[in-house]
């Protein structure tokens, strides 16, 4: 069973309204809203379409399809700067420290300071794979398969890259953390913010949100301990994360604080590593697993392969080679899967 990650069109828009419909809330980039996805999936095909190389503000949205049968069972998105249509914002933790001498005590106070420091980065985000795939290395397939395309249209990007991670959600669909900040300054509960983020942007945090400082201690104990922790279902991913190279710099989501990560883009593992090679020869015959790629914006292709480097050229394996269309003699860009 081969899987390939491709541009998405606006005929996924039925298959990304069912995941939307499966991530239990909190996931801003795929909102279970039909006319928001199909926007999305407009602003794309746009961005797929332009060739001109220059950074601009656009997102790209890939689809996970198996081969196979044709069924599209994930999917996963990039931004190539965020900040631009609406502000970004995102709180800073931070400690103030201070002193008395007629006390003879010093006092260290966190605080949450509502910021725009990331305005301008590029983003990776909207990873969502279908429950029943969830084995087999298909969710590193999504994750990687993104910093191949960055790397493949590097200019399209700026120098740094966040990914945000999903927070700390109850049972009942609710933030612990939007219930103790955000949630007494707005007056609606965390579904109704979270979804109306993910259809108009937002405008309506500048309007609202408070501008001081927030001192932590200030906030309930449930509030206080979601503050840069990611939702169990996301542990993995921030790992992933992590081993590309990214870290946490105490940049927590304003909806549900979950831990936004940071990292240099040329820095990024799968992007500094990858490598592109002439295609010598295509056979069934093994080699040392890896992800290749091939294709410009909308003709983008990327599947798990087994690659085996040949002087300054790779062997392709057949199916991988089929996947993503590529030939003898066909320039692909790989990385060996690890």
């Amino acid at each position: 069973m081969t899987f390939v990650i491709r541009a998405a069109s606006e005929a996924d828009l039925p298959h990304l309204y069912e995941m939307a419909k499966l991530t239990g809330g909190g996931f801003t980039n795929l909102p279970a809203d039909r006319r928001a996805l199909k926007a999305k999936l407009e602003r794309s095909s746009n961005a797929f379409a332009r060739t001109e190389g220059a950074l601009d503000d656009e997102a790209f949205v890939l689809i996970l399809e198996n081969t196979e049968t044709g069924e599209v069972r994930g999917t996963c998105q990039l931004f190539t700067q965020v900040g631009q249509r609406h502000p970004f914002y995102s709180y800073r933790l931070s400690t103030l420290t201070q002193h008395s001498d007629q006390l003879g005590r010093t006092f260290r106070a966190e605080m949450l300071s509502l910021t725009t420091d990331l305005e301008g980065s590029s983003e990776v985000g909207g990873l969502f794979l279908h429950p029943g795939e969830r084995a087999g290395g298909l969710g590193m397939l999504l994750a990687r398969s993104r910093y191949l395309f960055i790397k493949m249209h590097r200019r399209r990007f700026a120098d740094r890259i966040l990914a945000e991670l999903r927070g700390i959600i109850d049972e009942a669909g609710g933030s612990p953390f939007w219930d103790g900040l955000a949630g007494r300054f707005f007056g609606m509960n965390f579904q109704d913010a979270d979804q109306y983020n993910a259809i108009h942007g937002h405008q309506f945090i500048a309007d609202l949100m408070p501008k001081h400082p927030i001192y932590t201690a200030m906030l309930s104990e449930s509030a206080r301990a979601a503050i840069g922790l990611p939702h169990p279902s996301g542990r993995a991913a921030m790992r992933m994360l992590e081993n590309e190279g990214f870290a946490f710099e105490n940049y927590i989501d304003i909806f549900d604080g979950g831990p936004t990560m940071t990292a240099r883009t040329d820095n990024v593992r799968s992007i500094r590593e990858a490598r592109e090679s002439a295609v010598i020869a295509i056979d069934r015959e093994g080699g040392t697993p890896a992800l290749v790629a091939r294709g410009t914006l909308a003709d983008f292709r990327c599947a798990l392969g087994n690659v085996r480097e040949v002087a300054e050229a790779i062997v392709l394996d057949a199916a991988s080679a089929k996947a993503i269309g590529a030939r003898e003699d066909d320039k692909v860009t790989y990385m060996a899967r690890t």
